[in-house]
């Protein structure tokens, strides 16, 4: 089983190691979500490294905790930190989005060991992980199911379908992490579909809320604790992020939804980047 890490210097280095990481894929393949990889990528490592049970040798174990990235755009976030974990080698995602790899722009399921689900039509993943949870609860299982899902999903009419559902269930093995960045592709969120204020609105469909700042991983493993919620509740988290965390000209920014850097904005980013792991 992999080791867990509380120290948040260490989770602090690994997210900078992932976000330089993203930077040089995104420019040396076709492009990639790096808005909204950046900011969820501080999410992503404090559940892959300070809170799943999972084994990067043993993807199928029967006793994991699963996560579901639900807003698949963002995959390569995951794909750098499964491969940060040990779940395949470096060649592997440097084919990334090119004529032969294997990962795609969105997650498919068992295309890599760790893809618990294919995501990308916004607004299943909540499903799916509700799926799972309810027959663990069923089994009198203890595995945790984790789904992160972007602010601009909870547009979907789906998405609150199942979070009536986990509620109504008592799903308490069930847990959201909801990228809360404030823009959806092209514009902010609530100029397309304001759902705020967020976390009042999921207390009121039963589950069991806390609102952090998404970049903070203290905040981030305070506040999954399970001892800290009321039993028989599903676990929300509204993260408050910032898309394209990190590099000065991409945060906040809603150009840097999609794109594939020009040689000069990689040099810059990766400069900022690496002078953010430097200090």
């Amino acid at each position: 089983m992999f080791t867990k890490l509380t120290d948040l210097d260490s989770l602090e280095n690994i997210s900078k190691e992932i976000r330089l990481r993203i930077l040089d894929i995104v420019f040396t393949t076709p492009g990639g979500h790096i808005g909204g990889c950046y900011s969820v990528t501080d999410i992503l490592v404090t559940l892959y490294y300070g809170v799943l049970n999972h084994d990067p040798k043993n993807s199928k174990w029967a006793d994991r905790d699963f996560l579901i990235l639900s807003k698949g755009h963002c995959c390569l976030a995951l794909y750098s930190i499964l491969e940060k974990c040990g779940y395949f080698d470096n060649t592997f995602l440097e084919q990334y989005s090119c004529n032969g790899g294997l990962l795609g722009g969105h997650p498919k399921k068992d295309d890599a060991p760790g893809i618990e689900a294919t995501t990308g039509s916004l607004g299943h993943g909540l499903s799916i992980g509700s799926g799972i949870a309810w027959a663990h609860k069923m089994k009198k299982k203890s595995n945790r199911v984790f789904v992160v899902l972007s602010d601009g999903e909870m547009n979907e009419g789906s998405s609150w379908e199942a979070l009536m559902f986990a509620s109504q269930h008592k799903l308490d093995n069930l847990t959201i992490i909801i990228d809360n960045n404030k823009l959806e592709s092209l514009d902010l969120t609530d100029n397309i579909l304001s759902n705020e204020p967020l976390d009042k609105r999921l207390e009121a469909f039963g589950w069991s809320v806390k609102r952090v700042n998404g970049n903070n991983h203290g905040e981030i493993l305070t506040a999954i604790n399970p001892e800290l919620h009321q039993e028989g509740k599903p676990i929300a988290i509204v993260a408050d992020t910032i898309k394209g965390k990190g590099v000065s000209f991409m945060e906040s920014n809603s150009m840097w939804h999609y794109r594939k850097l020009k040689p000069d904005e990689y040099k810059i980013a990766k400069k900022e980047l690496k002078s953010n792991s430097d200090a």
